[in-house]
């Protein structure tokens, strides 16, 4: 076993324990007043849902049930946002005309990328599977409304980028939710911005988040693919953590 996923796992046992003992220390059992407990065995499975969620590229072609997409939008709008202006804005793209679009983008920026690899990478990145929009049964795009009228500006002054923050916060929390109901999502950033909106007709104001695939994995997997095939490994938690 490499030395990186040692340590990985030590942390995790880690943080579980401090987890359990903080629940406890605080509010002498750790429970809400008026709310859930959520406890040793909700905080082992939630772990394990971190650790399973994955950048699918590889799908089943199963239909993804109506409802359970608008279910898992609906979950997506529990996310935090900056003034509670809840400024993401889902495009789902089931027009084949549309999709053609995107994938015409993806295969643009896709060759431009591999000509800017370095010679001791380029073929590894060909060799990589990079997006999944000819077998995902679903597609759709994230945006950001750069000045929504909801949360009347709250948080934005200085920062107005937090609108863009906010969409990716729903991002992620759809992302857990995917994972959780047995689906897998990709998130598909090898793309021209502009070409997107262009194709999908949004507002020219609306800021590109990201588009994404969604339906059944043909597999699941707790490490990612990206570590699998050698591109890039996990870094240790500490050499990401600067103390002041």
């Amino acid at each position: 076993m490499p030395a990186s996923r040692r340590r990985s796992g030590r942390g995790i046992r880690w943080w579980r324990r401090k987890w359990r003992s903080g629940a406890r220390a605080i509010g002498g059992t750790g429970a809400p007043v008026d709310g859930p407990v959520f406890d040793d065995a909700f905080r082992a499975q939630l772990l394990e849902l971190f650790k399973w969620r994955r950048d699918v590229r590889r799908f089943r072609p199963d239909p993804v049930p109506a409802d359970l997409l608008t279910g898992l939008f609906e979950v997506a709008g529990l996310a935090p946002s900056v003034g509670l202006s809840e400024a993401w804005r889902w495009v789902t793209v089931d027009n084949p005309a549309r999709r053609a679009a995107v994938r015409a983008s993806f295969e643009a920026c896709n060759a431009e990328a591999l000509a800017a690899q370095a010679a001791d990478c380029a073929d590894s990145y060909a060799r990589l599977k990079l997006a999944g929009l000819d077998e995902a049964p679903c597609h759709f795009a994230v945006f950001a409304e750069p000045h929504p009228r909801q949360g009347h500006g709250l948080g934005r002054a200085t920062m107005p980028e937090t609108t863009a923050y906010s969409a990716v916060m729903a991002v992620h929390t759809v992302w857990l939710a995917v994972r959780a109901a047995g689906l897998g999502l990709g998130w598909v950033s090898i793309l021209d911005p502009a070409a997107v909106a262009a194709a999908l007709d949004v507002p020219s104001d609306w800021v590109f988040i990201g588009y994404f695939c969604l339906g059944y994995p043909q597999a699941d997997s707790d490490h990612p693919e990206l570590e699998r095939l050698g591109w890039e490994h996990r870094r240790p938690f500490g050499s990401t953590l600067i103390r002041r």
